[in-house]
């Protein structure tokens, strides 16, 4: 649905005459990232400048980043018995497992709330899917979201967006080391009064290279030989340390 929203706004775009308004161009620091040995994480800027903007007033930008879906489960523990155990779970579907949102001023003011629920836009907006669930999914949502924020992977800041001049703009946007591996789409939103007037949208990779990239494919791809060879090279290892403790002696 927020893919289909973005590209309705570009096909609207496209179909005004160009002097009807103003546009939005924008693009990313870079566009691949390489997961080595020493990565840490890493940060990506994504910027861009406005094109005939339509008065004095600047306009709103919002800058949002998702990384790849995935099926997120969360549990509810109970005390009983003095021992805490689960009670409840809900599986909240095609969560996004890394969501960045960067705006000049908060979203509240920006949109009403059923124009940031269409595009996505906010941490209240980021909704599964679908929900395995006996009952309400929403305290679980709000939970996810909660240890998503403490592990750095979701982020919402009202004063991310910087303004270099009165047309061109630059987020930073910090990308944590276990922030996994898989295609991201950055989007771009102008906005004026509340109504979305131009999107654009970029794709980003984060993946691993190298001998990395080669030791996680075995180990993904065949486990029995990957756990088999750790174990020799263990019995390797310890084979080689004795022979030279015994030198030492």
């Amino acid at each position: 649905m927020r893919r289909l929203a973005v590209l309705t706004v570009l096909v609207a775009g496209l179909a005004l005459p160009a002097s009807a308004g103003e546009n939005l161009v924008a693009g990313l620091s870079q566009d691949s990232i390489e997961i080595t040995s020493s990565y840490n994480g890493t940060s990506i800027v994504v910027f861009g400048a406005l094109e005939r903007p339509g008065d004095d007033a600047r306009p709103d930008i919002v800058v949002v980043v998702r990384g790849p879906e995935d099926d997120m489960r969360v549990r509810r523990k109970s005390r009983v018995a003095g021992i805490w155990i689960n009670s409840d779970r809900a599986i909240l579907h095609a969560m996004p497992a890394y969501y960045f949102v960067a705006s000049a001023r908060p979203l509240g003011q920006i949109a009403s709330t059923p124009t940031l629920r269409r595009y996505g836009l906010g941490l209240a907006a980021v909704q599964p899917r679908a929900v395995t669930a006996t009952g309400d999914p929403e305290p679980f949502r709000k939970a996810l979201i909660r240890h998503q924020l403490h592990a750095g992977l979701y982020t919402e800041t009202a004063s991310g967006v910087q303004f270099l001049s009165g047309t061109l703009f630059r987020v930073r946007v910090t990308l944590p080391a276990a922030a996994p591996r898989g295609k991201y789409v950055a989007e771009i939103y102008l906005l004026r009064d509340g109504a979305v007037v131009d999107a654009r949208t970029s794709e980003l990779s984060i993946d691993q290279t190298g001998l990395e990239r080669r030791l996680f494919d075995f180990a993904q791809f065949d486990p029995l030989g990957y756990g088999v060879s750790t174990v020799l090279m263990a019995v390797l290892l310890g084979w080689l340390s004795s022979l030279a403790f015994r030198r030492m002696e």
